[in-house]
């Protein structure tokens, strides 16, 4: 099998990779299926739906990011930025429904939309890591608020900015670094074009810490640990789960430039980032009064698109400042 697999090209090695991913979600989708058939109508059936309903809605972003990652891939490395440009714009546009502007806003907002973010995604994609590192943080910052300054109203000047800010980084420069990942320009002997599969570990890694540590809550009935920020939420599982994703990583050492040790801790760091990264917009959506991104605080229905990127956005950044300083590339 490894001969196999050494004898065919990076593509085809990410094809193969997609293929595996896409037929062990399907499987988990059928058993979950099959599970809501099972009911008594009881109060211990009703929990049970309660946890397979919540397993569902994970499941639906695991199959919402393999799917934006696959037709990224496909596309080619110019198409695929375009298209996480695209998410980062919705994604910021969700954020900025759900924190009020006024008029004086109007000129913070179209550069953050029209400007910033497009510059943003042209800098990863030219592979200007260095300026593209430094953009958003350093020059952006200094030129939002002036340019709400020059709208000559100062009423809640600090707070509508901050906001601004705060949802410039999270959804314009976090989303940048998937992308500038699949960009990245390793030497390493048989690693070349297989930018892929970094994005796939980053993804596949957090995905399984927050999984895990979701449903040992439910099924231990563990107390949430801090419950005016999510129900969900236990130290304890939330280690479990950090532990779970950590050594996955580990195991999945082959995909990577890394040896085990190495990946065991890039994927620790990327399990810590993404995880506590939602449970930060888990914080920002009750201080809104929303149960998901993209609804008014009397809505309820299915997660906006900040609810299935919002860990990605925080574990990007750092996995790929991470890995560009350990490799130096």
């Amino acid at each position: 099998m490894n001969e196999f697999l050494r004898g065919l090209s990076a593509t085809e090695q990410v094809g193969l990779l997609f293929i595996a991913v896409f037929g062990i979600l399907v499987l988990v989708s059928v058993a979950a299926f099959l599970l809501t058939f099972r009911g008594t109508h009881d109060a211990e059936d009703e929990a049970r739906q309660a946890e397979l309903k919540d397993f569902r809605q994970l499941l639906s972003t695991s199959w919402f990011m393999v799917i934006v990652f696959w037709i990224g891939w496909a596309m080619g490395n110019t198409m695929a930025t375009v298209l996480f440009a695209l998410i980062a714009f919705f994604a910021l546009r969700e954020f900025i429904t759900l924190s009020p502007t006024r008029r004086a806003d109007h000129r913070s907002l179209v550069l953050a939309f029209f400007v910033v973010l497009p510059v943003q995604f042209w800098l990863a994609a030219t592979r200007h890591f260095d300026l593209f590192t430094v953009f958003i943080p350093v020059y952006v910052f200094l030129a939002i608020p002036l340019a709400s300054a020059l709208g000559g109203d100062t009423k809640g000047f600090l707070e509508r900015n901050a906001k601004l800010q705060w949802g410039i980084m999270v959804c314009v420069y976090g989303m940048s670094h998937v992308p500038a990942l699949l960009l990245l320009d390793f030497r390493q002997p048989g690693y070349v074009g297989k930018g892929a599969f970094l994005v796939f570990f980053l993804v596949f890694v957090v995905q399984t810490c927050m999984l895990v540590q979701h449903l040992l809550t439910r099924r231990l009935r563990k107390p949430p640990s801090l419950p005016e920020v999510s129900k969900s939420f236990s130290w304890s599982t939330w280690a479990l789960g950090m532990v779970v994703g950590s050594l996955l990583g580990g195991l999945l050492s082959f995909i990577t430039p890394f040896k085990a040790g190495q990946a065991l801790a890039m994927a620790f760091i990327a399990c810590a980032a993404g995880s506590l990264g939602h449970l930060v917009m888990k914080a920002l959506k009750r201080d809104r009064g929303v149960p998901a991104w993209g609804h008014r605080a009397s809505v309820t229905g299915a997660n906006g698109l900040l609810d299935r990127v919002d860990a990605l956005c925080f574990g990007a950044p750092i996995f790929f400042h991470s890995v560009r300083w350990y490799f130096g590339v």
